[in-house]
């Protein structure tokens, strides 16, 4: 599975939503997307790529794209 594939997953998986509604998804554009669907999706993105992210890093991810942006600081390429 391609580092794209695992990202696109975890956030279907964690808001239960279709791959083709990711493009452009923002924090609370979506009702899944609360603060409690928020660590959800966290959970499944450091599963999905073995790392712990930072405090900051959580806090900042607050977009699809923004989440690809944070994750390349653990050096992880998509």
């Amino acid at each position: 599975m391609s580092n794209v594939e695992k990202y696109n997953s975890a956030f279907t998986e964690a808001f239960g939503i279709e791959e083709s509604k990711l493009a452009g998804l923002t924090y609370q554009s979506i009702p899944e997307w609360d603060s409690v669907g928020h660590m959800s999706l966290i959970a499944a993105l450091e599963d999905a790529f073995d790392i712990m992210m930072e405090t900051d890093d959580i806090i900042d991810l607050s977009s699809y794209e923004k989440g690809k942006e944070i994750l390349a600081k653990y050096d992880i390429e998509f």
